[in-house]
C-alpha cells in the first residue's frame, strides 16, 4: 500500500512538472505566432498594455485558484466585482464620500458577499455551483435596480489616478497585481492556511477528522476571493472612469479557464498559483493578439470556449492517470 502511495505521489509530481513545462511552452509558441502575424504585438507599449489588461483577471483568478483548490467553485466572482464597483462609484458620485472611505466600503462589500457564499456552501450545504450561480443573479438584479441599468461616473481625480498613475516606472494596476500574487503565493506555500486549503481539496473528510475546522477555512477562502474581486473592481472602475451594472461579466468564466489552463485540478487539492499566472498570461496574449488581428468578437468567444474544453480534457486525462496508478 505504501509503495502504491509513493508511486502515485511520484506520478503526480512528474505530471505537475510536465504540465508546468507544457503551459510555458504553449505561452511561448502563442507569443511567437502573434509576433510573426502582427508588427505591433512585441512592442513595449503593447506588452505593458497586455499586463495592465490582465491585472484584474489575474487578481480574480488568484481567488478562484484558492476556491478550486478546496474543491469548490465561485460563479459570482464577476458579479461581486460589478457590485463592489457600483458601491464605490455611488458613494463617491452621489454621496460625495472621500475615495478612501468609498474604496474601503467596496472592499468590505466584496468580502461580505464572499463570506456569505462560504456560509451557503458550508452551513446550509448548498452545492457551490448552485449557491454562487444564485448569488450572481441576485447581485446583478440588485445593482441593475439600484442604478436603473445606467453607468455611474463623475469621480474625484485622485480616484481615477489609481489606474493611470505610474509609480517607480510601473503602472499602479501592475503594482497591485504583484502585491496580490506575492500575498496569495505566500499564503498557499508558506502558511498553515495554505496547507489546509490543499488538504481540504485533497480529502475533506480526512482533514475534518484530523481536527481542522473545515467550514471556517472554506468561509475564509470564499471571503478572501470576494475581497480580491473587489480589488479588481477598484482597478476596473478607476480605469473606465465609470461603473456599470454589467462590469465583470464573464470574469468568472475567464478566471476558471485561467485556473484550469494553469493545471489546477477541478476536484481540488492540486495546483499552483504560478500555473494560474501562466494561464492568465495565455488568456491575455490570445485576447490581445486576436484584437490586433481584428478577429470578430464571436470568433474570440469561440476560441475561449475551445480553450476551456481542451484544458478540462487534459485535466480529466491527468486525473485518470493518477487514479489508475
Amino acid at each position: 500500500m505504501e509503495k502504491k502511495h509513493e508511486s502515485s505521489s511520484s506520478i503526480q509530481k512528474n505530471l505537475s512538472r510536465f504540465n508546468s513545462l507544457g503551459i510555458i511552452i504553449a505561452l511561448l509558441l502563442i507569443c511567437l505566432f502573434f509576433t510573426f502575424t502582427s508588427e505591433v504585438f512585441l512592442t513595449t507599449r503593447n506588452i505593458v498594455n497586455i499586463l495592465v489588461q490582465i491585472s484584474m483577471l489575474c487578481i480574480c483568478a488568484a481567488g478562484m485558484t484558492m476556491i478550486i483548490l478546496t474543491g469548490g467553485i465561485d460563479l459570482s466572482i464577476g458579479a461581486i466585482l460589478g457590485t463592489s464597483g457600483i458601491f464605490m462609484a455611488l458613494l463617491m458620485s452621489r454621496f460625495n464620500w472621500p475615495p478612501i472611505w468609498a474604496i474601503l466600503t467596496g472592499l468590505g462589500t466584496g468580502t461580505f458577499i464572499g463570506a456569505l457564499n462560504g456560509l451557503l456552501v458550508t452551513k446550509l450545504r448548498y452545492p457551490p455551483f448552485i449557491a454562487t450561480l444564485a448569488m450572481t443573479s441576485i447581485l446583478r438584479g440588485t445593482i441593475s435596480t439600484i442604478t436603473g441599468g445606467q453607468a455611474v461616473y463623475n469621480f474625484p481625480q485622485s480616484f481615477n489616478d489609481l489606474a493611470g498613475d505610474i509609480w517607480g516606472g510601473i503602472p499602479i494596476p501592475l503594482i497591485i497585481m504583484l502585491i496580490v500574487i506575492v500575498t496569495v503565493g505566500y499564503l498557499l506555500n508558506y502558511t498553515k492556511f495554505g496547507r489546509y486549503i490543499y488538504a481540504i481539496g485533497g480529502n475533506e473528510n480526512a482533514t475534518r477528522l484530523s481536527g481542522v475546522s473545515v467550514d471556517r477555512y472554506k468561509i475564509a477562502v470564499y471571503a478572501f476571493a470576494g475581497f480580491l474581486a473587489s480589488i479588481a473592481a477598484l482597478i476596473m472602475t478607476a480605469r473606465m472612469n465609470a461603473a456599470t451594472p454589467i462590469a465583470g461579466e464573464r470574469y468568472e468564466l475567464n478566471s476558471i479557464a485561467a485556473v484550469v489552463i494553469g493545471g489546477t485540478c477541478m476536484s481540488g487539492g492540486e495546483g499552483t498559483l504560478f500555473g494560474t499566472l501562466i494561464g492568465v498570461l495565455i488568456m491575455g496574449v490570445i485576447n490581445n493578439g486576436m484584437v490586433l488581428l481584428t478577429v470578430p468578437q464571436a470568433a474570440q468567444q469561440l476560441v475561449l470556449g475551445a480553450i476551456i474544453l481542451i484544458a478540462v480534457l487534459f485535466d480529466t486525462i491527468r486525473q485518470g492517470k493518477l487514479k489508475s496508478s
